[in-house]
């Protein structure tokens, strides 16, 4: 692999003095810009090797070097020649700093302005003012060296009945144009895949773990939308599914869609949209307005059928949590210490024995002993996987894909006896949950202001996590979906009725042991005695949480209660579809804890 890599960075040198510029900028995103690229888009592992989900490598006339964050640092020298590129990491050394400090003043760096944000590409041609060029590229040299490109994997539309979605096209479309007026634009483009498929009740299979079809829109204040997709990839009901005023153009009639928005005014979100479309605009004279793409919010506050759906769905994936859980239990009484690959193997297993999981949410974190202390670890990136170790903890973070909703779950497992350590950790990681997932608090508060409930009782024993503490999640669509967060970064978005939040605290010590404990959160009105209505969390997620890890000592009456109230309702809810073994187990898991 080292001299197929060393092969194509020189054919990029090449194209490099052919075009007369002196480094090209390679990042892992493909043209909309979103965290899940199908594997035709993959341009930063075939220039590198690397197969991580995030990081960026520069290719300059006589040097290379590969950027990653903190979860790739090990991976990276596994798999990209350390003789061609130089290691370094994405946020300490960002790649345009490297840049300036590894090419001379007015050196011409070439930029895919499809495959960086419109917000980015802004903010860099500032930054490098004076010093660098960045030069806007028609064509990617990538696209044309590559031979062996896989084709795209280009799925049929499936049309999502009202029964799953509970608002039809024509009602969204309604409420996403009364936002455009409300904004003064004229017409908005809509590139986030998620989004898309919010919008005209559709999902697809073009992108692994996101049932989504990649495709562009533009939505106008009329209601009506012109949706940039091959039509064969259509059934013939799509007219009357998504009603009048949906017009349909081949992907490639994209550029003079935009140049027809001449003299419009038009929003573009210049975080999530790509700079080329940005500039097609701005070169055809449309007046771009700033913001958000307007169907995060609403694609974001579950309406009371997707919240319906998101409950049944975390059941069915509850009862193959169950089964998984009980036969890890298993393995380890008979002394079978499996490895980290057969372990998410088989809860893929138990998972898929429910028709309607059409996929895993995301690439399963199957985690044994130290290898739980990197939070995003993927056994898949290693040499070989790990094995069970007896006296410590596994942790898996895994999630599905189902038509009614999408799960996302961690817990963290006792192998054999862990020590007084791992049980004060995991103690304090499940008080800091709990005291998370019992908030009371007013309208208008955002996650910032809950994120330290989760982190209070670590803080109290110098501990912390360096992860935000909750992500949002959507209704079959993305497992991170924006614009609310919980986390110490600040995020201005107040959290809505309908919401889903992830729930996830954790604790990591290096070389040692890992601990999370994730479940989903509905943002509900909760009634109180006093002067308002609060807002507050139910939990959605219904597994059991390992109560052999809990040191009674320190949690307190309230918290025991919740746990026990926790548990009961995990039994009541799956154990009607259990059996055997398995509900034994589950009775087992979920019995009430007593001091």
């Amino acid at each position: 692999m080292q001299a197929v890599i060393s092969q194509r960075v020189e054919q990029i040198r090449q194209w490099l003095a052919e075009s007369q510029l002196d480094a090209l900028l390679i990042p892992h995103e493909d043209e909309y810009l979103g965290e899940y690229i199908p594997a035709h888009n993959e341009r930063l592992q075939w220039a590198t090797g690397f197969t991580g989900s995030a990081g960026m490598a520069i290719i300059t006339r006589d040097k290379a070097a590969v950027f990653v964050d903190g979860r790739y640092v090990v991976q990276v020298r596994k798999q990209v020649p350390g003789d061609v590129f130089e290691y370094r990491h994405l946020i300490e050394e960002p790649p345009m700093q490297w840049a300036q400090d590894n090419l001379a003043t007015g050196s011409r760096v070439a930029v895919d302005p499809r495959l960086h944000s419109g917000a980015w590409l802004e903010q860099m041609t500032e930054k490098m003012a004076g010093s660098l060029a960045l030069v806007c590229i028609d064509a990617n040299p990538i696209d044309t060296l590559w031979h062996d490109r896989p084709a795209a994997t280009l799925s049929d539309a499936k049309l999502m009945s009202l029964d799953f979605v509970g608002t039809n096209c024509a009602e969204k479309r309604t409420e996403i144009a009364a936002e455009l007026k409300k904004q003064k634009a004229e017409a908005a483009l809509l590139t986030q895949l998620d989004s898309i498929a919010w919008l005209l009740n559709i999902r697809g299979s073009d992108v692994p773990s996101l049932p989504v079809l990649l495709s562009t829109a533009i939505i106008h204040a009329d209601e009506s939308v012109d949706f940039y997709i091959d039509p064969a990839r259509l059934p013939a009901e799509f007219s009357a599914h998504v009603g009048d005023g949906v017009r349909i153009h081949q992907p490639e009639e994209l550029e003079a869609g935009l140049k027809a928005l001449s003299g419009k005014e038009v929003l573009i979100d210049p975080a999530t949209s790509n700079a080329w479309a940005g500039q097609v605009l701005n070169g055809a004279g449309a007046r771009m307005i700033a913001a958000a793409d307007p169907c995060l919010l609403p694609k974001a506050a579950k309406n009371p059928t997707e919240v319906a759906g998101m409950k049944a769905s975390h059941i069915r994936d509850g009862v193959a949590m169950a089964k998984f859980l009980a036969w890890v239990d298993a393995q380890v009484a008979a002394d079978n210490l499996l490895d980290e690959g057969t372990l998410s193997d088989k809860l893929w297993q138990f998972r898929s024995l429910d028709p309607s999981c059409t996929d895993v949410s995301f690439d399963t974190i199957s985690a044994a002993g130290g290898n739980a202390a990197m939070c995003h670890y993927n056994h898949l990136n290693q040499p070989e996987p790990s094995v069970l170790e007896m006296d410590n903890v596994y942790l898996v973070d895994s999630g599905g894909q189902y038509p009614d909703g999408t799960t996302d779950i961690t817990r963290t497992i006792a192998v054999g006896q862990p020590g007084d350590e791992v049980k004060k950790a995991f103690t304090l990681v499940l008080k800091g949950h709990i005291s998370l997932s019992s908030a009371r608090f007013p309208k208008g508060t955002n996650g910032t202001q809950l994120d330290a409930l989760a982190r209070q009782h670590l803080w109290a024993h110098g501990y912390d996590f360096d992860h935000g503490t909750g992500h949002g999640v959507g209704h079959f669509l993305s497992v991170h979906e924006g614009p609310q967060r919980i986390s110490k970064v600040y995020n201005p978005t107040a959290l809505l009725p309908g919401m889903v939040l992830s729930n996830e605290p954790g604790y990591y010590r290096a070389d040692a042991f890992g601990i999370r404990i994730e479940n989903l959160e509905l943002v509900v009105e909760v009634e109180t005695n006093g002067d308002m209505t609060m807002l507050g969390f139910e939990s959605l997620t219904r597994a059991p949480i390992d109560r052999r890890l809990i040191d009674l000592s320190l949690m307190t009456d309230a918290e025991l209660a919740w746990l026990n109230h926790y548990h009961q309702t995990v039994f009541d809810v799956i154990s009607p579809s259990l059996e055997g073994d398995d509900l034994a187990w589950l009775q087992q898991a979920t019995a009430p804890l007593t001091r």
